[in-house]
């Protein structure tokens, strides 16, 4: 027997204030429990700091149940609709942290770190991968590939590849991929004047980053996307199964399933398309590369060891506003409408890259005294010279071609 939810006088506006009404029903006696409330003594503490602490802590579990229960819904609903209005929410807090963090002096901003993590604070030693770039070390005798093998069997090879993976789960689209693949390279030989971390040999950037890890995490993304990609469900009851054994299958792997997208669509971008979807598709691999960017000047300029967990958290809440921000922006560019608008994901990411951007330019005054060598000043403004002139030759010839149709 298959129930409607209209047939009950019900619609899902009300089943909607049903749930929440029940949510709140359940977080008013936790809040007035856990804010002592009822009992002042028994919460009461003399430390201000553990106070402070403890009341941020719990306007932020405020926040997070209105998002989880009010904010908008994005086009997402796996695993639950819920699950990206929890996103939003944490996306709003990052943001609201940042805008705070941007109005503090560089020192204050690093002290305001250790109540994050108690590791937080304190200059880190500069680390550098290109002091030595020579393949073979005759003079060490235990390993003439010393240089190889370090970096080959560093800890953030795997950190690499995993994030690549990812990225290809958000792109889904193999060319754009290698774009920003090589965009990011272009990156750190641009800016490893300014970072030590980007100091980089030749065989370190091409070989291993681009030839192997980054090879690697797109292919293994890519073959992701293509093992789940044209999955059909199979609308039968477990109670018609044929056996025990069969319904536990089914049962566990539809519990799994609805934690994978909905549809695992190829992303089609078509950069091609015309100048202005050109451009568009370009300012997604700037802002891209951007939030790539600011990981590293954040960690530079805040004293942000490379394997604190905040920077672990950061990426993994990137991540997770990636997700539909790249869905809500692919679905803008390829709505046909006359009046269409972005999503409320991408206006949020945009926001919190431009923020994090201007953290990297205020607290970095002073810190970079190396110039930028004066042939990649000439080689940038060179690319930034030809793309235009592109951009406006493409648009002349199809101005041109238009003309012509009229004019037959």
């Amino acid at each position: 027997m298959v129930f409607d939810i209209y047939s009950l006088g019900l619609d899902s506006n009300t089943l909607d204030r049903k749930n929440n009404g029940r949510a709140l029903e359940a977080l008013f006696p936790s809040a007035c429990w856990v804010s002592g409330a009822l009992d002042p003594e028994c919460t009461a503490s003399s430390d201000l700091v553990t106070s402070v602490t403890r009341g941020v802590w719990a306007m932020i579990a405020v926040f997070l149940a209105y998002c989880l229960l009010q904010a908008p819904s994005t086009i997402l609903i796996r695993p639950h609709p819920a699950v990206w209005r929890l996103v939003h929410g944490l996306a709003v807090i990052y943001l609201v942290a940042l805008t705070f963090l941007l109005f503090q002096k560089r020192d204050d901003a690093r002290e305001f770190m250790k109540f994050l993590h108690p590791d937080l604070g304190l200059e880190l030693p500069e680390r550098s991968y290109g002091s030595d770039c020579r393949i073979f070390v005759p003079e060490n005798p235990t390993n003439r590939f010393k240089n190889v093998y370090a970096t080959l069997f560093d800890e953030f090879v795997a950190a690499h590849i995993i994030g690549w993976w990812g990225k290809a789960i958000l792109i889904r689209n193999q060319p754009l991929l290698w774009v920003l693949s090589i965009g990011f390279e272009l990156m750190e030989l641009t800016f490893r004047h300014m970072l030590p971390n980007f100091n980089e040999c030749w065989w370190d950037s091409i070989i291993l980053d681009i030839l192997i890890c980054n090879w690697f995490g797109i292919w293994a993304g890519m073959r992701t996307v293509r093992y789940f990609d044209g999955k059909t469900y199979k609308w039968v009851g477990l109670s018609r199964q044929p056996n025990i054994i069969g319904k536990s299958y089914l049962q566990v792997k539809r519990s799994l399933g609805q934690f994978t997208p909905a549809q695992w669509d190829k992303d089609e971008w078509h950069p091609l398309l015309g100048p202005w979807r050109f451009i568009q598709i370009l300012a997604l691999c700037i802002v891209f590369l951007t939030v790539e960017l600011n990981t590293f000047f954040l960690k530079y300029c805040l004293w942000i060891p490379p394997r604190n967990p905040v920077i672990v958290y950061r990426l993994v809440l990137w991540w997770l506003i990636a997700i539909p921000t790249i869905r809500e922006y692919n679905v803008y560019l390829q709505d046909r409408k006359p009046v269409k608008k972005i999503g409320a994901f991408c206006w949020l990411s945009l926001a919190i890259c431009v923020v994090e951007l201007l953290i990297c330019v205020k607290f970095g005054h002073g810190l970079y005294p190396k110039p930028m060598p004066s042939w990649l000043v000439h080689f940038w403004i060179s690319i930034g010279v030809s793309l235009v002139l592109f951009l406006l030759l493409w648009t002349s010839q199809l101005h041109l071609s238009v003309s012509r149709k009229k004019w037959k």
